[in-house]
């Protein structure tokens, strides 16, 4: 039985994952009731590639479907520790300057590989140093950077994205919370990492995954608590961007696929856990 809608979250998603073409993103997003976009590519091009002109013609598309963006989805740290600070820095500008072209004042990153060699303690100096100045840049150019929760990266469990938070200690840079990608680092979401990343807490990636495989599923069907968790927010007036990132169909380097019927699955799926816990997605 659903609730009467005690809250409305702006419903999100990212595009890449239906079609490489922004025209068909967007109409699928908007059929499944999104205002929103999270942006990772368009047109086959990553974010951090992106031409001036093409970001126009993207901005273009998106404001004749009279869809906003929600996020930039870029790949920012999530590269070798071991490169210069500038190296990110450098792409980080790019990016920054891409967002305000489709005016979004968040950005996707994430906090850094290490070497097999390397455990996550030989690399955290290197990762706040970056970190920080990543966040720097952010607070100067006024946008918020959303670090991502994901595997193999140095901010990949709940107590390391809490160190970062901590250390970096900057209003530009907040946490894109990722179920899934706790789950498949043997951390039970909710129960170990919400109330301790809740402050920081600020985009909502609608993602699920089943611990004993690390398959990713749609929300509700895996191990991600994501019911608790959406209650939880639901109760601590969470009125943040929700993104739809389901990877049901394929992976790929800079992030998954899933194609248009898959993703109207994943979307069919958060819309009856967010009713059923009271959320109005719009």
């Amino acid at each position: 039985m659903s609730k009467t809608p005690t809250a409305v979250w702006p419903l999100s998603g990212f595009g890449d994952e239906i079609d490489p073409d922004p025209a068909v993103q967007a109409a699928v997003l908007l059929a499944l009731g999104a205002s929103h976009i999270e942006v990772r590519s368009a047109w086959g091009t990553n974010v951090s590639e992106l031409e001036p002109v093409q970001v126009a013609r993207l901005k273009e598309i998106l404001d004749e479907k009279g869809l906003k963006v929600s996020a930039v989805a870029s790949p920012i740290g999530k590269v070798d520790v071991s490169l210069p600070v500038e190296h990110e820095l450098e792409r980080l500008r790019q990016i920054i300057s891409v967002a305000k072209g489709l005016e979004t004042r968040y950005i996707r990153i994430f906090s850094f590989y290490r070497a097999d060699n390397q455990g996550a303690d030989d690399i955290r100096g290197d990762v706040m140093a970056r970190m920080g100045a990543l966040a720097a840049l952010a607070a100067e150019a006024g946008v918020v950077l959303l670090h991502e929760n994901e595997k193999g990266i140095f901010g990949d469990t709940p107590e390391r994205v809490l160190d970062i938070m901590e250390t970096v200690d900057s209003p530009a840079l907040r946490i894109a919370w990722d179920n899934a990608n706790f789950v498949q680092v043997g951390v039970k979401p909710y129960t170990d990492g919400y109330a301790m990343l809740r402050p920081y807490l600020e985009y909502f990636q609608v993602k699920d995954a089943v611990a004993a495989t690390g398959e990713v599923v749609p929300a509700g069907e895996g191990d991600g608590e994501l019911d608790a968790t959406i209650a939880a927010l639901t109760a601590d007036g969470f009125t943040g961007f929700a993104s739809l990132e389901p990877h049901l169909a394929s992976a790929h380097e800079l992030g998954g696929f899933s194609g248009p019927v898959a993703f109207g699955s994943a979307a069919r799926a958060f819309a009856a856990l967010a009713a059923k816990n009271g959320v109005e997605l719009s």
